[in-house]
């Protein structure tokens, strides 16, 4: 039988909510037993099951309801309904510093730590070594931890719940502060945890993460759960969920079709880029534009191993031969790191008169390193007998994006290159 470290079962979460603080007084000495408040479920009815074993990552938009669960699974917060069965010794990093006294030194809340896990004096301060070389963080040891930088913090904490000896490790997002040796450093433990058949259970915003780390993935949206499964397909669904397409309320497995066709119905699926560049004559206008999956779904999320399909709309207002169209993607100092353009592809456009309008589509994959980016979009062209390039329509850095590479890569592109060796 499949032994499992976590089960939660109907767990359900509600805060009362008041207007004013004075609404809470009144509540409890009202006569009439008259409510001033309004329910809020931070969890509704959530049933999750974790094997021994397993890398669990939770994805979730802010407030769907993550952190509540593991604080719930803690015991940091007491749920309103349901229950919960843990199977074994829990190390919890649930938000930077907590459990910590600000006013101690580092190793007084070694002690203090665990203390709380149950060991004694002795145990703790044979531990001490191996907490010291894993944070790595000097004479701070010694230091009231109120003076840390954020990164010290999570050095500290990280240290300590991985050396008390857990069966199982929860972390809500502690590691996002760390530099990236640390963080190199934290997931190399993870691996090794997991060879030992510890159990991991962790909040995170990064699908690279989800993806390289997690056996198992859980998406939970509005307080629920709405599916479990592979990294992949979670991840999937997640994305489908940033952009509002895929519908919860309905026994949460319809996903909505989406056929754009109007003006200005893709763009505004995309938070406007404030700091964004337009300029051109728009004798040539660009007048919508989106990157869309291979089920022609709106994203904002890639990942590196699939076909995406950049698209921009394209109205003429006068008659124009061969217009050159064109992508850039940029990284978020500026620097231009990849892109094409219709002239470089030895592609011929044609003649368009007012009143015309196309859709132009690059179809490729974008093996960029994990992280932030955005895409410029551009019509150009040459005219009179000199050929003069002349602007149309330019749009920079009008759609953010990120992307998700779950190869280990040097630089910022995969080279995708094979390697074959042959002994002597």
């Amino acid at each position: 039988m499949k032994k499992y470290a976590i089960e939660v079962k109907q767990l359900s979460k509600i805060y009362k909510l008041y207007p004013k603080p004075a609404d809470r007084l009144k509540e409890s000495i009202n006569p009439l037993g008259k409510k001033y408040h309004t329910d809020f479920n931070a969890t509704s009815e959530l049933d999750l099951m974790i094997p021994e074993g397993e890398t669990v990552g939770i994805l979730g938009k802010n407030g769907a309801g993550k952190s509540t669960l593991l604080k719930m699974i803690t015991g940091v917060l007491k749920p309103t309904s349901g229950t919960i069965k843990v199977n074994g010794k829990i190390a919890a990093l649930l938000e930077l510093g907590a459990g910590f006294n600000p006013e101690y030194s580092g190793i007084e809340n070694i002690y203090l730590n665990g203390m709380f896990m149950g060991f004694t004096k002795e145990e703790i301060t044979e531990k001490i070594p191996a907490i010291l070389q894993f944070a790595d963080i000097g004479d701070f040891i010694h230091r009231p931890v109120k003076t840390y930088s954020s990164g010290m913090f999570a050095r500290l904490a990280f240290a300590v719940a991985i050396n008390v000896e857990p069966d199982i490790l929860i972390v809500d997002e502690a590691l996002s502060v760390g530099d990236v040796a640390f963080q190199t450093k934290c997931f190399r433990k993870f691996n090794e945890f997991k060879e030992k058949g510890k159990t991991i259970l962790f909040v995170t915003h990064s699908l690279e993460t989800v993806l390289r780390y997690c056996t198992h993935a859980v998406v939970i949206n509005d307080g629920r759960k709405v599916a479990e499964g592979t990294p992949k397909e979670m991840v999937d669904l997640y994305k489908k969920i940033l952009v509002n397409l895929y519908d919860v309320s309905e026994d949460f497995k319809i996903n909505k079709s989406y056929s754009p066709s109007e003006e200005g119905e893709w763009r505004v699926f995309y938070q406007e880029n404030q700091a964004r560049l337009e300029y051109g004559n728009k004798e040539v206008e660009i007048v919508d534009y989106g990157i869309f999956d291979e089920n022609n779904q709106l994203i904002s999320k890639i990942i590196s191993d699939e076909l995406i399909y950049i698209k921009m709309k394209v109205r003429f207002n006068e008659l124009v031969q061969d217009p050159i169209f064109a992508f850039t993607i940029k990284d978020l100092k500026g620097n231009e790191l990849s892109g094409t353009n219709t002239w470089f592809q030895n592609l011929d456009t044609g003649s368009f008169k007012a009143g015309d309008s196309l859709t132009v589509t690059f179809s490729q994959k974008v093996n960029l390193q994990s992280g932030y980016y955005t895409l410029s979009l551009g019509c150009t062209g040459f005219t009179g007998t000199n050929e003069d390039l002349v602007v149309y329509h330019r749009l920079y850095d009008v759609i953010a994006f990120e992307t998700t590479m779950f190869k280990k890569i040097v630089g910022v592109y995969d080279i995708d290159s094979t390697i074959h060796i042959v002994k002597n």
